[in-house]
C-alpha cells in the first residue's frame, strides 16, 4: 500500500460572528456540573441528545450581571475518550461535531480535581490533542489544601500549554477567572500536539490523520485523538467508527502502521496509558507537592465507618429507611391534598358549566387529567431532595460500592438498589433516579424491572380483595394471619419475579459485554441548599412538561372511552325515575331526606348506566373471553381496561359499574357486598379467593399505568422501551394470574 505523505490536516477555521459553542467535559465527582451550574446561574436547559437516552444539559455563560453569547454544554462524566460506554460516545461526538443536532464547540473547559490530579490529567491530555483551545478548571482546590496537596496553576500552565485556573465554585471563587478565561481562549490559536509518545508512533500517528484526510476528500476534520484512539485501541469505538465511513481499507491500514510500531521495538498493549501517565507523573512532579501529614484525612476516618461492610450497611438502610417512609407516608398528605384541590376546583367549574359532554371534558378530563400529574409530584420532589443531598455530600458512592456485590448477583449494580426500593412507592420516581446509573444497560434493565415492584396505587386492590376474599386465618401459632401473609406474598412476587427477568434481559434484549466496576469515592462535603432545590425544581418541571404531557393524554382517551356514546335514552328513563320520586313527595309518599337519598341512587345508577354502555365498557365485553380463563367477568376486564391512566382507578371503576358511585375507597363495605354478591347469567358467583388472587397477581406483575409507560418513554427517549415494558409485563401477569387461579380453584 502506497504510503501518503505525512502532511497533518489542519483543524477547520471556525467563524468568529454569532453564538458560540463551548464544552466542559471531565471526570465523574469532579465538580463539574457545580461550575457549571455556577458559569450558567442555574439557567440551563435540559433535554436528552437527539436519538439517545443522555441527558443534554446547555446554558447561557454569564459574567457579572450580563450573559455572554456562549453556549456551555455540560457533557457527562467521562475518564478516557476511548468511549467504553454511551455517555463516552456522546462525550466524543460531541467534541468531534459529529453528533446530529449538537454543533462542534468552538473550544473546551476540561474539569480537573486537584485532589486526583495525575489521575485527572488523562483525559486533559486527551483533550488538548482535539484541536480545540482548551481551559483547564482546578477544582476541588480547598480540599487538596486540606490535604496537604498544593498545585502550581502557572507551572502547570506552561506546562500544558493552556490556561489552568483555580477554583472553588460551591463559594463561587475563580468562577468569574474560568469565564475570562473562557472569552479569551475563544479568541486564541489551539494546540495540536502529540505529547510523550516516541517518535515512531507520533510519526505513525500524523500518516494516519493524513490518509483519512485523503479517503474523507476534505469533508471532515480528523483530530490528533481521533487518530491516537484509532492507532493505539485495537477493535476499539474509533476503529468500528472509521470502518463504517472507509470500509474494510481501514483495516489493512491500522494493521500495517500497528506492525512497525512494533518492528521497533514498542509494544502496542497499553502504550497510550503508559505514556501519559508517565509524561503526567513527570508534570506532577514538579508542579504539585504535599506537606508530610501523617494524621488520616476525615474522609478516610468516616469511610472506614460507612464503608464497612456491617456498620455501614446498617446505616445505609437506616436512611433508606427514612426515604421509603417519606415516599410512602409523609407525603401522602400533599397528595390528598392536591387530590382535595382538584376536586373542589371540579365542583367549582361544574356550577359554572351546564351538564353534558363540555362539564364532563372540562372536570372529568382536564381537571382530573392535570390532577393525574400533580399527585405525583410530592414523590418525585421528595426522592430527588433525598438523591440531591446524598449525592451532593459524597455518600450516593458509598452506597453504591457496599451494594454493588449483592446487586451483582442478578446482572446490576448498586446505584440500581435506590430506584428499587423507591419504586416500591411509586415507580415514576424510582424510574426518574436510574439517571444516577451510569451504565447504559443497567440502567435499562433497572426501568424494565423497576414497574415490579409493588407501588402504593396496588395496595387500594390488595387491601379490597383481601378484606373480601382471604379468611383470617391465624399461621405458625397465630403469630401472623392469612390476610397479613397475603398482602406480604404481593410485595414478595414483583421482587422475585424481577430477578430471572433481569438476568434474562442482560442476556437476551440488552445482552453486551460485562463491565467492569470502577467506582470513586468523591471527598465530603456539605451539600448546597441552591444545588438541591434547584435539582427538585428542575427534575419536578421536567416531569410535569415531558411524561405529564403523555400521562395527561392518558387520562383524555379514557375520559372520552368512559364517556362516548352517551346515549340520550338512558337520561330520558333516569329522569323519568326522578320525576316519579319527586312526584311522590309531592303525594306525601315520599320524604324530602329520603328523596334525596333516591335521587343519589339513581344518579349513581345513571353513571353506572353510562360506563357500561360506554366505549370502554363494550372493550370490558370483548375481551371477555380472553380474561374468563382468569376467572373474570367484563366488569373486572372493565375496571383494568379503566386504571390504565392510574391502577388505583380500579377502585372508584367498579363502584361506578356497581352503581355505588364513584366516590368510594378500598375499605367501602357497600363495595365488598357488591363484590361477595356479584354473580354469572347462570348465578355463579363471580368473585371468590381464586379469582380474587388471580386479580392480585396480575395487578402485582402487570404495568397497567400509563404514567409509568409514559416515564419510561421520556427517560428512554423512545416509544419502543415502554411498548416492550408493557407488552412483556402483561404476558408475564396473564400468564401468573391463569395458573394462580387455575391452581387454587382446584385446591380450595
Amino acid at each position: 500500500m502506497a504510503k501518503p505523505e505525512t502532511t497533518v490536516p489542519q483543524i477547520p477555521s471556525r467563524a468568529s460572528a454569532g453564538r458560540r459553542t463551548v464544552a466542559l467535559i471531565g471526570n465523574p465527582n469532579t465538580g463539574k456540573s457545580t461550575l457549571f451550574n455556577a458559569l450558567t446561574g442555574f439557567r440551563q436547559r435540559v433535554g436528552n441528545y437527539p436519538g439517545v437516552t443522555v441527558e443534554q444539559r446547555t446554558g447561557r455563560l454569564r459574567r457579572g450581571r450580563l450573559d455572554a453569547d456562549i453556549m456551555l454544554v455540560d457533557l457527562p462524566g467521562a475518564y478516557s475518550l476511548a468511549a467504553r460506554s454511551e455517555d463516552e460516545g456522546i462525550v466524543l461526538d460531541v467534541l468531534l461535531g459529529q453528533h446530529r443536532g449538537v454543533s462542534a464547540p468552538d473550544a473546551i473547559v476540561c474539569v480537573v480535581d486537584a485532589t486526583n490530579l495525575a489521575r485527572n490529567l488523562f483525559l486533559a491530555t486527551q483533550a488538548l490533542e482535539l484541536g480545540r483551545p482548551v481551559v483547564v478548571a482546578l477544582t476541588m482546590t480547598d480540599v487538596a489544601r486540606s490535604r496537604g496537596i498544593h498545585v502550581d496553576a502557572i507551572g502547570l500552565t506552561r506546562e500544558l500549554e493552556a490556561p489552568v485556573v483555580q477554583v472553588v465554585a460551591t463559594r463561587r471563587i475563580g468562577v468569574d477567572e474560568v469565564a475570562a478565561a473562557i472569552e479569551t481562549a475563544l479568541g486564541a490559536q489551539a494546540s495540536d500536539r502529540c505529547p510523550g509518545f516516541p517518535t515512531a508512533v507520533c510519526t505513525e500517528i500524523d500518516g494516519l490523520r493524513a490518509t483519512l484526510a485523503t479517503w474523507l476528500d476534505g469533508k471532515a476534520f480528523v483530530s490528533r485523538a481521533e487518530a491516537v484512539q484509532t492507532l493505539l485501541d485495537p477493535g476499539g469505538f474509533h476503529e468500528l467508527r472509521f470502518q463504517r465511513r472507509c470500509g474494510a481499507r481501514i483495516t489493512c491500514e491500522l494493521v500495517e502502521r500497528r506492525e512497525r510500531i512494533a518492528e521497533g521495538g514498542i509494544p502496542l498493549i497499553e502504550l497510550e496509558a503508559r505514556v501519559r501517565y508517565a509524561w503526567i507523573a513527570d508534570i506532577v512532579g514538579r508542579v504539585a507537592g504535599r506537606s508530610d501529614r501523617s494524621a488520616t484525612s476525615r474522609t478516610e476516618r468516616v469511610d472506614r465507618f460507612l464503608t464497612h461492610r456491617v456498620f455501614g450497611l446498617g446505616v445505609f438502610l437506616l436512611l433508606m429507611g427514612i426515604c421509603f417512609q417519606s415516599l410512602y407516608a409523609w407525603a401522602v398528605p400533599v397528595m390528598d391534598g392536591i387530590d382535595s384541590v382538584v376536586a373542589a376546583l371540579g365542583s367549582w367549574v361544574s356550577g359554572w358549566i351546564a351538564a353534558g359532554p363540555l362539564q364532563s371534558l372540562v372536570v372529568d378530563g382536564v381537571i382530573s387529567g392535570v390532577g393525574a400529574v400533580l399527585v405525583f409530584l410530592p414523590q418525585i420532589l421528595i426522592l430527588f431532595l433525598f438523591l440531591a443531598v446524598l449525592e451532593d455530600c459524597g455518600y450516593m458512592a458509598r452506597a453504591a460500592f457496599l451494594l454493588d456485590r449483592w446487586m451483582s448477583l442478578i446482572g446490576l449494580g448498586g446505584k440500581s438498589f435506590i430506584p428499587l426500593v423507591s419504586s416500591f412507592a411509586c415507580a415514576i420516581p424510582g424510574i426518574m433516579a436510574t439517571r444516577t446509573i451510569e451504565d447504559r444497560r443497567e440502567r435499562f434493565v433497572t426501568m424494565m424491572i423497576a414497574p415490579l415492584m409493588s407501588c402504593s396505587a396496588r395496595l387500594p386492590v390488595y387491601i379490597l380483595l383481601i378484606g373480601a376474599f382471604v379468611p383470617a386465618v391465624p399461621l405458625f401459632g397465630g403469630l401472623v394471619y392469612l390476610q397479613a401473609a397475603t398482602l406480604f406474598g404481593m410485595y414478595l412476587i414483583g421482587m422475585l419475579v424481577a430477578v430471572p427477568i433481569a438476568l434474562l434481559l442482560k442476556a437476551t434484549v440488552l445482552k453486551g459485554p460485562p463491565q467492569s466496576f470502577l467506582m470513586e469515592l468523591p471527598t465530603y462535603k456539605w451539600p448546597r441548599p441552591a444545588a438541591v432545590l434547584y435539582r427538585m425544581y428542575e427534575q419536578g418541571r421536567e416531569f410535569c412538561i415531558t411524561a405529564g404531557t403523555v400521562i395527561f393524554a392518558f387520562a383524555i382517551i379514557v375520559w372520552a372511552l368512559g364517556y362516548y356514546p352517551h346515549p340520550a335514552s338512558i337520561a330520558a328513563d333516569h329522569d323519568t325515575q326522578r320525576a316519579a320520586a319527586r312526584a311522590d313527595v309531592d303525594a306525601g309518599l315520599l320524604s324530602a331526606e329520603a328523596l334525596d337519598a333516591q335521587l343519589a341512587r339513581i344518579d349513581r345508577n345513571e353513571s353506572g348506566a353510562y360506563l357500561r354502555h360506554s366505549v370502554l365498557g363494550r372493550m370490558g365485553k370483548w375481551i371477555e373471553p380472553v380474561v374468563r380463563p382468569l376467572g373474570w367477568d367484563w366488569r373486572i376486564g372493565t375496571a383494568a381496561l379503566a386504571a390504565f391512566p392510574a391502577r388505583e382507578l380500579v377502585i372508584s371503576t367498579m363502584g361506578t359499574i356497581y352503581n355505588l358511585g364513584e366516590d368510594i375507597d378500598e375499605r367501602s363495605e357497600g363495595l365488598r357486598a357488591k363484590l361477595q354478591s356479584a354473580t354469572w347469567p347462570d348465578g355463579r358467583p363471580v368473585f371468590n379467593l381464586a379469582v380474587a388472587l388471580s386479580i392480585m397477581v396480575f395487578f402485582a406483575l402487570c404495568c397497567q399505568c400509563g404514567s409509568t409507560l409514559a416515564t419510561i418513554k421520556r427517560e428512554t427517549n423512545s416509544w419502543r422501551w415502554p411498548i416492550f415494558a408493557f407488552t412483556y409485563m402483561t404476558a408475564l401477569a396473564y400468564a401468573a394470574a391463569l395458573i394462580t387461579y387455575q391452581l387454587t380453584i382446584r385446591l380450595v
